[in-house]
């Protein structure tokens, strides 16, 4: 029986795919018959998670590239074309926040956030786009917000403008490259468990959870699944929308407490 997913042999770029959300992305669309192209700021990560799936029988490269560097970014898209074939998706889950109040932060900062969290993605996506279209390609390009750029972003203001930005920009691009067969959507995760912020134990996340109704962190695992799904060939008519990843969290009513409950899977 062929498999719904589609990704069988479309070559994927994976930003930030050495680490956390990305390294589970690549896993999962490597298991599906993707090949990836893995790209992270240390290329011993990105080493590492490309050499598991050719291990397991797939295809994979690992490159570094600056995100940050307009310049290399541009020409290290290049370069993965020219080796490792010409994209047919894109996951970007680079993404950081600066903490302080709105009142204290500087311009320095300010453009930090959303250099490393909007900027790059559009230089990126941009990049993808021109290929898929000068190529006639129909194709799929899946960013990594947040649900603070949905809901305010307390002592976090500058990252959370910038992934509202991101919102905004994938339903222009949805717009523009929808006539070109090229889909763009956001996953926007919720509290998730991740190599920067890891488990604190039982009671430390029960405590942590007990506004969120699954009253658990999600995982890299779920987040992955959720882009995965705006790759393949389950979402063909789907493009422009966020996907909140997020326990329920951004369902609740804060003037009505949440029934306790114990964690469970779905």
């Amino acid at each position: 029986m062929q498999s719904p997913f589609g990704l069988e042999g479309k070559r994927t770029l994976v930003l930030g795919g050495g680490l956390g959300i990305g390294e589970s992305t690549v896993r999962l669309i490597a298991a599906h018959g993707a090949h990836v192209a893995v790209v992270d700021c240390e290329l011993e990560r990105a080493q590492h998670v490309a050499s598991e799936v050719v291990v397991n029988g797939g295809r994979a490269a690992a490159y570094c590239i600056d995100v940050l560097d307009d310049g290399a970014l541009v020409a290290g898209i290049a370069q993965i074309e020219r080796e490792f074939g010409p994209l047919d998706g894109m996951a970007t889950v680079i993404g950081m926040a600066a903490w302080g109040s709105l009142i204290d932060i500087d311009m320095d900062t300010w453009d930090l956030d959303q250099n490393r969290n909007l900027r790059y993605f559009f230089l990126a996506a941009r990049e993808v786009a021109r290929s898929m279209i000068n190529r006639k390609v129909v194709g799929s390009i899946v960013c990594v917000s947040s649900v603070n750029g949905i809901r305010s972003a307390p002592n976090h203001g500058a990252y959370g403008a910038a992934k509202a930005g991101l919102i905004n920009l994938v339903q222009t691009m949805a717009t523009e490259w929808s006539p070109y067969g090229i889909r763009v959507n956001v996953v926007a995760p919720g509290p998730i468990i991740t190599p920067r912020i890891p488990h604190t134990g039982e009671e430390g996340e029960r405590k942590m959870m007990v506004n969120v109704p699954m009253h658990r962190r999600g995982t890299t695992e779920d987040i992955a699944k959720a882009i995965t799904f705006f790759l393949s060939d389950l979402s063909p008519y789907v493009t422009g929308q966020t996907l909140a990843v997020d326990g329920g969290s951004l369902a609740t009513n804060p003037f009505i407490p949440l029934a306790d409950g114990h964690a469970t899977s779905a």
